[in-house]
Order: structure tokens, then C-alpha cells, then sequence
């Protein structure tokens, strides 16, 4: 990276990262750069939602551009809050380049921190980095490195690792890892998959945690539904404890493959499992993390399913405080495709325009200090 470059995105992140979106400068401590960076947090707004995105970064989900984010906002009608974006253990890197880039768009990052080899394959078996090594400390050198880099970027991030536990597509899923086996003399039960994964869930925030980089906000992130659909694999099983989580967080989505009967109502997508995280903590802020639905006109309306996405969430959901709609555009083994990005319709970029204008949705991040108990 050239110094010029280099300048040039410090300068950029200075001018769109002022606490309160617009706040004037000359209000935030005078105690230079690194006061800025290493001082602030996403603040929960107290009546609005971020509006956020993922927005089809390539095959390995990070191929991060300026030239997308400023297209996607062009496009949408409005500056995204939170980028998010995936960061694969088999790379072994921590994501700088990434985040200098959603720096300087004036963003606060969403990392998808997932432990997943490659070739990144769903479906499939626990690979190296499967959860009894990450407990044995087989991976520690790299949780350190990963640590170490994450406290010397000194701004916000958002990390959510081991995402969508309760379902069976990854290999961190608790159906790998002894499943709804009951754990001797517990009652009432816990069960053995889950409880692994809540123990790599806590050695991961403690270790990083030790490291100094309390600029992390973590993101308990859970799918909306639990596949296998059974009491042992239940969202509030997973749940590591209030004092390792910063927000709660869910995957929902409408249809995403193709399948005449298989349209899935908002209502479906959200209500029931927007209570049922809720429950695990009476305060923490509610992200979604992962949202939208795909184009496919024999089976629903995608536009009508968007405008009342955006519709009913500032009203009905209030501890909706950011939502991350997914962006992509893939192609599936039968050589069909699923089309979830906004504008893979006229009719659906038009619903998503019109309902992210809404003052509801802040197309800024706010930051906070840092308190000093974090």
C-alpha cells in the first residue's frame, strides 16, 4: 500500500467517523489520531437502526472495494452504517485491507470471523480448525496474532464468529459435535453440541479480550431456525452469557432457492425467532445480521416482501437496531440461479430505495467512548 493511499484513507476516515454522524470535530477530545480511533464504539441508537450491507465481495465473501460500497449507495438511495463481510480462519490474515477500505468509506465493518478451511464448502465435516483443537489450543498463536491486529486498528468492528450454529451446514454446527447428547448429571439438561460451542465461543472472546481489543463489539449470531429442528439444538442452548455478548443477532431469510412452493412470508422469516433471541437477554440490542429474499416470480413478490420488510421493522421490532441485507447473486448445482441482490428487478430496487429513505434508518455510524470496565 502506498503512503499516499495510505493518507488518503486516514483522511477519509476522519472526515465521515464523527461521533453522532454529523457532529462537529472540534466537540471530540483533542488528544490527536489515536485518541479518535482507539477511544470509540458503535453506539445502540436509541430510537433508529443502522442500515447496513453485504454486498457480494466474491467467492470467499472479501473482495472489499471502495468502487462496490460507492456503488451499491448510488444505487440504493443511501450511505451504508455497517459493512459486512467474511474473514475465513484457512486464510490465516487478519482483514486490514478490508477494514482500512470500510474505514474510509466512513462505515463501521461487520466481520464474519468464521473457523472454516478451505475450500470453504458447506455441508461438510469439521476440518482443522474444528472446535476440540481451537479448546485444546491448537490455534491460539493465530487467535493472538488476530487479537493483537484487531486492538493496533484501534477503530470499531463488529465480529460475529461461528455463525448460524443451530443449523447443520457448517462445520462448527453443533450437530458435529456430540448433538443433543445429555451431559451427565445436569438437570435440567444441557446438551453436548452446544455446550462445546459455547466453550470455544468464550475461549475465543476471552483470549481476544486479554489481548486489549475492547474496539471488538461481539455478535452472538444465530440462524433464524434450527435445522435439525429439535429442543437440544434451540438458539437460547448456544448462548455463551450476556458478559461475551454485545448484540444478539439472527440470519433470516425469505426463499432463497428456486421452488414454486417454497415462497416464505416475512412474517415467517422473523417474528417468532426475533422473540425467541430477545429472550436470551433483556437489554442487548438486536442486529440482523443477514437478511433478504430472492426474485422469484412464480412463487411470491419480491418487492411486496421488501417494502414490507422495511415497513414493519421500526414499528414492530424495538430492539432492531441495524440490519445487514445480503446482496448476491449465485448460481446453484442444478445451473439455477438465486437472485437475493436489490436490483434484481426494477420493482424490488424501487421498495428497497423507497424503504431505506426512511428517517428510521441511519445511513452513518455513531460512536461512543469505550467505558473503562469493557
Amino acid at each position: 500500500m502506498s503512503t499516499k493511499f495510505l493518507a488518503g484513507l486516514i483522511i477519509l476516515f476522519f472526515l465521515s467517523f464523527n461521533p453522532g454522524c454529523h457532529q462537529d470535530s472540534s466537540s471530540l477530545p483533542q488528544k490527536g489520531k489515536a485518541a479518535l480511533e482507539e477511544s470509540f464504539r458503535l453506539e445502540v441508537p436509541a430510537s433508529n437502526a443502522y442500515t447496513g450491507a453485504y454486498i457480494d465481495f466474491g467467492e470467499t465473501e472479501d473482495n472489499v472495494t471502495l468502487e462496490a460500497l460507492e456503488d451499491f449507495e448510488k444505487m440504493v438511495g443511501k450511505h451504508q452504517a455497517i459493512v459486512a463481510f467474511s474473514n475465513y480462519w484457512g486464510k490465516q490474515v487478519f482483514p486490514e485491507r478490508q477494514l482500512e477500505i470500510i474505514a474510509a468509506y466512513g462505515a463501521v465493518p461487520l466481520v464474519y470471523w468464521s473457523p472454516w478451511d478451505h475450500p470453504y464448502q458447506e455441508d461438510t465435516p469439521p476440518d482443522r480448525f474444528n472446535l476440540h483443537r481451537i479448546l485444546a489450543g491448537e490455534w491460539d498463536r493465530y487467535i493472538d496474532y488476530w487479537a493483537i491486529q484487531a486492538k493496533k486498528y484501534g477503530k470499531p468492528i463488529l465480529v460475529s464468529w461461528g455463525l448460524e450454529m443451530n443449523g447443520n451446514w457448517f462445520p462448527w454446527s453443533g450437530v458435529f459435535y456430540g448433538g443433543g447428547r445429555v451431559l451427565p448429571n445436569t438437570d435440567p439438561p444441557r446438551y453436548e453440541g452446544p455446550e462445546v460451542y459455547k466453550k470455544a465461543y468464550r475461549y475465543i472472546v476471552d483470549r481476544v479480550k486479554t489481548k486489549g481489543a475492547h474496539n471488538i463489539q461481539w455478535v452472538f449470531h444465530a440462524n433464524n431456525s434450527s435445522n435439525p429442528d429439535e429442543p437440544w439444538n434451540r438458539i437460547a442452548n448456544y448462548y455463551p452469557g450476556s458478559d461475551y455478548v454485545d448484540w444478539l443477532g439472527l440470519s433470516a431469510f425469505g426463499q432463497q432457492y428456486p421452488n414454486p412452493s417454497g415462497w416464505i412470508s416475512f412474517d415467517e422469516t422473523l417474528s417468532p425467532y426475533y422473540q425467541e433471541i430477545c429472550a436470551l437477554d433483556p437489554s442487548k440490542p438486536f442486529i440482523l445480521a443477514e437478511w433478504g429474499v430472492g426474485e422469484f416470480p412464480f412463487s411470491g413478490n419480491k418487492a411486496r416482501w421488501i417494502a414490507e420488510a422495511l415497513r414493519r421493522m421500526p414499528v414492530e421490532f424495538p430492539r432492531l437496531k441495524a440490519a445487514i441485507f445480503w446482496h448476491e447473486r449465485w448460481q446453484n448445482g442444478d445451473s439455477s440461479y438465486s437472485n437475493l441482490r436489490v436490483n434484481s428487478s426494477e420493482e424490488s430496487l424501487i421498495a428497497y430505495r423507497e424503504g431505506v429513505a426512511n428517517s428510521f434508518w441511519l445511513g452513518y455510524p455513531r460512536l461512543v467512548p469505550i467505558t473503562k470496565n469493557r
